[in-house]
């Protein structure tokens, strides 16, 4: 947000107005809007030359110029010339530095201003504000406020709409709350700052949902009408498990009975706010739905579409979008689409649609960038490239985060190769990174996947002495999982009852998984018990427990689970397979007959069927 103001009085009752000073004004003017360095010195050479460096309406345009164009070091020699520096003078150059984003200096040249006994305006204290929000710097903000309420600035709506995104930004809600009660006058930027500070905030305030939707509704009992902004700032918090999407579809509503039909405003922002809404509800269908009907569409709106059908677990669909981008639209995708798309292809094992895209990556000089590098690390391992992973992991041209680390640690432990986990795991810590539930959970697992159990104890036990992580349910799960496929099953068991918290249905899914590896009745008898307790309503339990007492041919047992299963209602949504074959992807679920060539697959299951059964398992069935 860049502020602007415009002087007290026309330039036709000022002394310093002349024809001159009106043309270097113009050709000033234009320097700011075209960023002319040229131009820019050369209107500072005439007003030299004309001995018109003192004058204060070409010292503060001049200022500005120099400021656009970059150069803050010419705009201080100008600013510094002049011996008499007004408000407006100070405004000039304090908003050249944050145009070039040096908020330190802003600040501290608004300081300096305060030491030279010039008054702030109401321009200086909105800037102040704003640079204090972007410093998260609340001593100094506050400092203001109360100089504001001294002078009265603070009752002008602005200035009052910039304190309290101040407060929102170093997260102090209330007092943003507290200042927006106290408000005269206000206006829909008022409202907006509440509403997107609240939902920038999150979980950091008491706030709920509820009363923000109220606070909504209130707006409009005070005759503010919401727009484009007001709509997106609220999308977010009508999605996910809140339960919420209801307000979603009454906000979508809203626009479109308000004119702000994505139809006519093109307002992209809003139209991918709601596309990643219905999304993040599962309602994808909905959400292409408003992805089909904009108009304009930019390459966010064809991300959030992109990242909807990954998030939905249609990664074909987000695939073939992202190639429509391309051709329809003839959009380039940036680096956030690309690291949407890239999940896409590890839910397909597709390596080489992923290394299309590593390769458009380099293309686009994005390999450098360390969030898609994770993502290539992450889609690597998963479409089965621990190589290519490895590589994306050792090149030197960007910084590893701990994100990059924890990538690493879990491509080599979903490989199998957990002593290369637990070394990159040490490698880590010898970085100076701190260890979080997502890497231990990475090399616990692969501890337990390698058997490496003396290994697994060992990190678990630093935890809590040298990095005072408390215990979660998933790192609990990995080490009853690691002591229980060694066959330590009373071990595990015993940690399960010493667990600082109560274990879910990972932790007995664990127990449950290596009971019947090793032919525990005892502790598998007890691990069913537990999992049906706590998911009731989950189908997979009462297959599993069907099965392991089919195994038995305790048939008796299996009709009792089935007919349980039936009463409840419950039914296993069916297992699905895929091949990639000349790049075509081609998926198949149980007594799925939707293929094409459905018929041949199944003629050659029953010939595969029949070799099986007939025990001839030295004939070559790919001849």
């Amino acid at each position: 947000m860049i502020l602007r103001r415009t002087f007290p009085f026309t330039l036709t009752t000022s002394p310093y107005y002349t024809s001159a000073t009106l043309s270097l004004l113009h050709l000033l003017q234009l320097s700011i809007d075209f960023r002319s360095q040229k131009l820019a010195q050369q209107s500072h050479a005439q007003i030299l030359v004309n001995g018109f460096a003192h004058n204060p309406f070409l010292a503060t345009r001049l200022v500005s110029a120099y400021a656009t164009c970059g150069h803050l070091t010419l705009s201080r020699f100008v600013f510094d010339s002049v011996e008499s520096k007004n408000v407006y003078l100070w405004n000039s150059l304090i908003n050249g530095y944050v145009k070039n984003h040096d908020f330190r200096q802003a600040l501290a040249l608004s300081r300096e201003m305060g030491r030279d006994g010039v008054l702030p305006d109401d321009y200086t204290m909105a800037t102040i504000f704003k640079l204090s929000g972007e410093l998260k710097d609340l001593a100094s903000g506050k400092l203001i406020h109360g100089k504001g309420i001294r002078i009265g600035f603070v009752s002008d709506v602005v200035v009052a709409n910039s304190l309290m995104a101040m407060y929102c930004r170093c997260g102090e809600f209330d007092d943003a709350v507290k200042v927006f009660d106290e408000m005269p006058q206000r206006n829909v930027g008022s409202f907006n700052v509440v509403i997107s500070g609240c939902a920038a905030l999150g979980n950091c305030v008491s706030v709920s949902r509820d009363d923000l939707w109220n606070f909504f509704v209130r707006m409009q009992c005070e005759g503010f009408k919401a727009d484009a902004f007001t709509v997106a700032s609220l999308l977010p918090l009508c999605c996910g498990d809140t339960g919420k999407w209801g307000y979603g579809r009454e906000l979508h509503c809203y626009v479109v009975k308000n004119g702000l039909d994505l139809k006519m405003g093109s307002d992209v922002h809003m139209g991918s706010s709601l596309i990643d809404m219905y999304c993040r509800s599962k309602k994808v269908v909905i959400g292409r739905r408003v992805f089909d009907q904009m108009e304009n569409r930019n390459v966010y709106v064809w991300t959030a579409m992109i990242n909807g059908y990954v998030q939905n677990g249609a990664p074909e669909d987000a695939l073939v979008l992202l190639r429509e981008m391309q051709m329809k639209d003839g959009i380039r995708p940036n680096k956030v689409s690309l690291v949407s798309v890239l999940p896409a292809c590890g839910l397909l094992a597709g390596l080489i649609g992923g290394k299309q895209v590593h390769g458009f990556s380099i293309k686009m000089e994005l390999n450098g960038d360390v969030s898609l590098c994770n993502a290539l690390i992450d889609m690597y391992s998963k479409c089965g490239s621990l190589d290519y992973a490895r590589r994306a992991f050792e090149t030197g041209s960007y910084f590893k985060d701990a994100v990059t680390w924890s990538s690493m640690i879990s491509a080599y432990g979903l490989h199998g190769k957990g002593e290369e986990a637990v070394i990159t795991y040490y490698q880590m810590l010898q970085h100076g990174f701190k260890p979080d539930m997502i890497t231990v959970v990475g090399v616990l697992s692969a501890c337990s996947k390698s058997g490496l159990v003396d290994e697994g104890i060992s990190i678990y036990k630093s935890l809590m002495t040298e990095y005072e992580i408390k215990p979660t349910v998933e790192i609990c799960a990995c080490v009853v999982d690691m002591l229980s496929r060694s066959g330590q099953l009373d071990q595990a068991l015993e940690f399960i009852k010493e667990m600082p918290l109560d274990p879910g249905p990972s932790v007995w899914g664990s127990l449950l998984t290596a009971s019947v590896m090793h032919g525990n009745s005892r502790t598998r008898d007890l691990a069913y018990r537990h999992l049906l307790e706590l998911e009731p309503e989950n189908p997979s339990n009462y297959i599993s427990l069907s099965n392991t007492y089919a195994s038995d041919r305790r048939w008796d047992v299996v009709t009792e689970v089935r007919t349980m299963m039936k009463e409840r209602g419950l039914r296993k949504v069916p297992g699905c397979s895929w091949i990639t074959i000349s790049g075509k992807t081609h998926s198949f679920s149980v007594a799925d007959k939707a293929h094409p060539s459905s018929s041949l697959i199944y003629e050659m299951l029953d010939d595969l069927v029949s070799i099986m059964t007939d025990g001839c398992g030295d004939i070559d069935i790919l001849t």
